[in-house]
């Protein structure tokens, strides 16, 4: 089995064949999305696939060490993953050729007016040890 994570993107990725913004969905829209990936992830608890998922809140920030004795230093020049990373699955499956098709699948969760979002997803699978200086070396 291999973990993989399954990031959902509020900004950064293509745009979704519904690429309604979630704050201008109706109440009734929002529970229909959060219902299937509710049932979504039941089912592959079910086929001891999902480990764990979680919509992260808008709210956030960039923090760095900034020296003995200094304050962290918080934001930057950067885009934040608050303006990115709406959420999160990590699934734990056979095959790559497997979380993609999961992938695919949570994409069609039900978005503006009812229809499926058709939402990229990124999969980007968990390292299974700790890299080389190699495997560091290879960009």
């Amino acid at each position: 089995m291999a973990k993989y994570l399954l990031l959902k993107h509020y900004r950064g990725a293509p745009a979704a064949v519904n690429d309604v913004p979630m704050d201008r969905w109706t109440p009734e829209e929002i529970s229909a999305h959060v219902q299937y990936m509710n049932d979504f992830a039941a089912r592959l608890e079910e086929t001891g696939e999902f480990v764990d998922s979680k919509a992260l809140a808008p709210g956030g920030m960039f923090v760095r060490y900034d020296g003995e004795g200094r304050p962290p230093i918080t934001d930057g020049p950067f885009a934040e993953t608050k303006d990115l990373i709406a959420g999160w699955m990590v699934i734990d499956v056979d095959s790559y050729e497997r979380a993609i098709e999961l992938a695919g699948e949570l994409s069609a969760a039900p978005g503006a007016g009812g229809k499926p979002i058709h939402e990229w997803l990124e999969v980007r699978p968990f390292l299974t040890h700790s890299p080389t200086v190699t495997e560091c070396s290879l960009k």
